[in-house]
């Protein structure tokens, strides 16, 4: 299966995020059932969980499937659209535990995620720093509500800022397709790394800080 994927290393980093996503989605779902805590937060996560799930697992297909499959432009798009599912995923937790005015700014959020997915279905083909640097926007938006960040524990900060700045130096490599180490590891296997880790980065402060 491995040896069969267009882009063998792309396809196996995405693809153990998306059991990993599967597995929090589980995880998730049993927590809320037996919890009786936050609701709110609760869910929140659950909806975190499932956007990685969702990016991740449309990632590992279109970069599993060949050029020449009838599915790989379907694929190919919803593999950029989940990029802001997932954005505006991570943002959910913290939004509406955290943040004052948290539910405006996460709707925000949603509806910018919304847009972005409709914009990438009808201009697949959009300049690369345009699309990517929307991305690294949205995803450092957050940085309005700095004023707020007192009151949130110190090295749950930390552990988000950590994850925005891998995804920001795998946008990095991403936009300027360096560096190519070998002919395995060129630049989007790098790229797709950094993003995986901004993702553990935040999987990790959201369990120990939102749960």
């Amino acid at each position: 299966m491995y040896k069969n994927a267009r882009d063998p290393i792309s396809f196996l980093t995405h693809l153990l995020g998306a059991i990993g996503g599967l597995v929090l989605v589980i995880f998730s779902i049993i927590y809320i059932i037996v919890n009786k805590g936050n609701f709110i937060a609760s869910v929140s996560m659950l909806i975190f969980f499932i956007s990685i799930t969702l990016l991740y697992s449309a990632s590992s297909i279109y970069h599993y499937i060949q050029s020449n499959n009838k599915y790989f432009t379907f694929f190919h798009k919803l593999d950029h659209a989940m990029i802001y599912v997932l954005i505006a995923g991570s943002y959910t937790p913290f939004c509406l535990t955290y943040l004052e005015g948290g539910k405006a700014f996460i709707s925000i959020m949603w509806i910018i995620a919304i847009i972005g997915i409709i914009g990438k279905i009808f201009w697949l083909n959009a300049p690369r720093v345009l699309y990517t640097l929307l991305y690294v926007l949205m995803g450092w938006a957050i940085v309005i509500k700095f004023p707020q960040f007192p009151s949130v524990p110190t090295a749950y900060i930390s552990l988000i800022t950590a994850g925005g700045i891998s995804y920001t130096v795998g946008a990095i490599i991403y936009i300027f397709k360096k560096p190519n180490i070998n002919k395995y590891w060129g630049f989007h296997e790098l790229f797709h790394l950094f993003i995986l880790l901004g993702t553990i980065f935040h999987v990790i402060a959201n369990i120990l800080f939102i749960l």
